[in-house]
């Protein structure tokens, strides 16, 4: 029995098991199956990983993308460039880092794109804000960063006025913020200030409509939650475990 699963924490709501075994069963995969592994620390990887040795694969969640790549054997020109992984391949004991939420998060909104939207605010500034920056910057889209503690270009919520959240259409919430059961919480930043001009994408998929998206929606904004993109990096990992 092929094993793949999740690190994370936490992972009491995380879509990636459900889906795996949805999947398996759709396609009548009957040697594989996927579990969530809940680490208290990135620590916990190793002996995880020798007690069970049949694991070929790992998705990686919050908070671990960044801190997992020293626990990595080799990792891809992107996760190299970008440092955050969310991939792990395991094969003859190597692991091996893969970045799959850059094409996802690509691909789940250029579609949605309208020639006015040049530039955009990413809010957050973990590992999922690393994938989206390298995306938007394939898409030839200017971003800023926002974060409680900016450093160089980065903004801190407090100078996000009319004139920056205007100029920037695009607004991507990279936090845990509204996540469920946090449903009532939202990015700190002036929603009166949205427009019909904006795009708002919400990694977080559950709920569909995250009181950011809400407050997006009000005003006319395109959006965007991270169901798309969940489902999209979680093929491309299948794809990568089985190359």
């Amino acid at each position: 029995m092929k094993e793949y699963g999740l690190i994370g924490r936490p992972l009491s709501h995380s879509f990636s098991k459900k889906y795996f075994t949805e999947k398996f069963a759709k396609e009548g995969i009957r040697d594989c199956r996927y579990e969530n592994y809940e680490l208290d620390s990135i620590a916990g990887l190793l002996p995880l990983l020798q007690s069970h040795p049949a694991l070929c694969g790992l998705n990686v969640t919050i908070p671990y993308k960044t801190a997992v790549i020293s626990y990595l054997d080799e990792v891809s020109p992107l996760v190299g460039e970008i440092g955050a992984c969310n991939c792990i391949h395991i094969r003859r004991g190597k692991l091996s880092g893969y970045n799959t939420d850059v094409p996802a998060f690509r691909a789940s909104i250029e579609g949605w794109l309208e020639p006015h939207d040049k530039r955009a605010l990413v809010l957050g500034s973990g590992g999922a804000a690393k994938a989206v920056k390298k995306a938007l910057a394939d898409l030839s889209i200017d971003y800023h960063v926002v974060t409680r503690d900016p450093g160089g270009t980065e903004f801190n919520y407090t100078e996000l006025d009319k004139e920056v959240i205007q100029d920037h259409t695009i607004i991507v919430n990279t936090t845990p913020l509204g996540m469920y059961p946090d449903v009532d919480s939202c990015p700190p930043i002036d929603y009166g200030y949205l427009t019909d001009r904006h795009l708002l994408f919400d990694l977080v998929y559950n709920p569909t409509k995250t009181r950011f998206l809400l407050e997006g929606e009000k005003r006319g904004a395109r959006i965007i939650n991270g169901y798309e993109m969940l489902v999209r990096q979680a093929e491309e990992s299948w794809r990568v475990w089985n190359s």
